[in-house]
């Protein structure tokens, strides 16, 4: 389940590598007063530079190139006029297609001079991230890279979103196996050399609990409180694991 051969991971990178400079461009480019559908224009311009196209547009009927999610979205919000504020945190998921393969990345980034407590959100979901990864490798299973991010996030008095998760990755955008950010050591899905999965924490400042919104995409906190997300796509080795998702240099 989700193992990859030589050339796939080689394809993956190389998507990979494109989705995270286009991500840190679109990241860096972030300021008070933008709409969230100039960042799409933005993300769309990069893409047609890069010579590869959206993962996410038309995913499931998905309306938008990239999911910008801002303060309580989660995860899945739709480019709109919606404008981005000083003391926002907003949440980049990029995903692309090159030669048939996925890279799929995400970043969460406060706006301007952010409140401590949001800061906070965004240092944990970060450092739970690399916790994930630093737990990934050849042997272990899913459950251990759970219970690693939900343990490190809860001891910092925040909460893992339960409801969506990472997964594997290749020609399609969500394979086998989920990889959820919450477990327990042990359980879940035997982790393989050369298999290619994202790990993704969704964090929240206060409940797990979610809604979806009336435009049946855009997932918000059920307490309308700040939610974080930073996502790597990574392959499985015997020592650990490699991040895919990384610019050359």
């Amino acid at each position: 389940m989700g193992v990859k051969k030589a050339e796939e991971i080689e394809k993956i990178k190389k998507a990979g590598r494109i989705c995270k400079k286009i991500l840190l461009e679109i990241a860096n480019s972030l300021k008070e007063g933008m709409s969230t559908i100039e960042i799409a224009k933005l993300a769309e311009y990069l893409m047609e530079k890069e010579k590869v196209k959206s993962a996410f547009y038309g995913y499931r009927g998905y309306p938008g190139v990239i999911c910008i999610s801002i303060n309580e979205e989660v995860v899945h919000g739709i480019p709109s006029e919606k404008i981005i504020k000083a003391g926002d945190i907003v949440s980049l998921d990029v995903g692309v297609v090159k030669d048939g393969y996925i890279g799929d990345c995400a970043i969460s980034c406060g706006i301007g001079n952010i409140p401590k407590e949001k800061q906070k959100l965004i240092d944990v979901t970060k450092m739970a991230l690399e916790i994930g990864i630093s737990t990934a490798r050849a042997g272990s299973r899913t459950g251990d890279i759970g219970w690693a991010i939900q343990s490190y996030v809860e001891k910092n008095g925040f909460s893992v979103v339960r409801d969506f998760a990472g997964h594997g990755v290749g020609k399609y955008l969500h394979e086998e196996p989920d990889v959820p950010n919450f477990g327990r050591p042990g359980k879940g899905y035997l982790l393989k050399e050369n298999m290619v999965i994202a790990i993704e924490p969704m964090v929240n400042m206060g409940r797990p609990d979610l809604k979806i919104l009336s435009d049946g995409w855009t997932v918000v906190t059920a307490d309308g409180l700040p939610s974080a997300h930073f996502e790597e796509t990574v392959v499985i080795t015997n020592n650990g694991c490699e991040i895919l998702t990384l610019i050359d240099g």
